[in-house]
């Protein structure tokens, strides 16, 4: 499975993210109110933020997320944990400039990766913070089913979510 497609939807395409967005996306991170509710409530802050952007730069699954309109970078995705044994990959750390909530754009970007990742793994598993009720709800909306709760990769108590090939087929989308 290729965990930095390029994707092309309506409304957004994804794309690898790259050293050069940094900028394009601090501009977005640095509202405050994306991140109220997540269990890093501070990311807002170029110092922590830089954490996580050298993380997802490492991580070799991270993209960028743009207005297919304009071409702006409006936020960022990410492929995580590909696991061929199991056929399960994570998708997650997910957030969008607060002008694209309200779901239209969040439910293209998933569809698009959803389908991406359910033509290679028959699971996508969201691994949400226990208090994010905003980004829970959204996860739901598109078709996730709250297995458990147990601790994400960072070791953070959460609530897993998933997706199966089977689902999201019956739901009518196509893997």
């Amino acid at each position: 499975m290729h965990l930095q497609p390029t994707l092309v939807g309506t409304l957004v395409t994804v794309r690898p993210l790259v050293a050069d967005d940094w900028a394009a996306l601090y501009a977005v991170a640095a509202d405050p109110l994306i991140w109220e509710q997540h269990p890093n409530h501070d990311r807002w802050r170029e110092e922590v933020f830089a954490g996580f952007f050298a993380t997802a730069l490492a991580s070799g699954g991270a993209l960028a997320v743009l207005d297919a309109t304009t071409g702006a970078i409006i936020g960022s995705s990410r492929y995580h944990g590909y696991d061929a044994a199991r056929s399960q990959v994570e998708i997650g750390w997910t957030f969008l400039a607060r002008a694209y909530w309200g779901g239209r754009y969040n439910g293209e970007l998933k569809q698009l990766m959803l389908t991406h990742a359910l033509a290679h793994v028959e699971r996508v598993v969201f691994f949400v913070g226990l208090h994010n009720i905003r980004s829970q709800t959204a996860v739901q909306r598109i078709g996730g089913v709250r297995v458990a709760d147990r601790p994400n990769s960072a070791g953070v108590e959460s609530a897993c979510f998933e997706i199966t090939r089977a689902t999201f087929a019956a739901a009518g989308a196509r893997p």
